[in-house]
């Protein structure tokens, strides 16, 4: 019985594994999958679609990094100018604390 169970879950595991053939755009049931009619038509211009999907997803990612770089160089101007206002305060009160310790 425990040995039934071992071989269903070895052939489950592996049947679970399921590999694509095909390249994406290459049509569908060919590792292309779905996604509209050129897309399933597979072919050059499924191919074609696919890379231009990729390229999109590339061109929004590289946005986004940019959009974040710039935000957290905005982010550390703001912490450096706060530095900078601190910094002035801490003269002004040492100053002050020198004064009253002369009186």
């Amino acid at each position: 019985m425990q040995r039934a169970l071992l071989i269903s879950s070895r052939t489950m595991a592996s049947l679970s594994q399921v590999r694509m053939i095909g390249e994406r755009g290459s049509g569908a049931g060919k590792g292309g999958g779905g996604g509209g009619s050129i897309r399933e038509a597979g072919g050059s211009f499924g191919k074609m679609e696919a890379a231009h999907e990729d390229q999109y997803f590339y061109n929004q990612s590289k946005d986004q990094l940019a959009k974040l770089r710039d935000e957290l160089h905005d982010e550390i101007s703001f912490h450096e100018e706060q530095i900078k206002r601190h910094q002035e305060a801490i003269t002004r009160h040492k100053s002050r604390i020198q004064t009253i310790d002369k009186k």
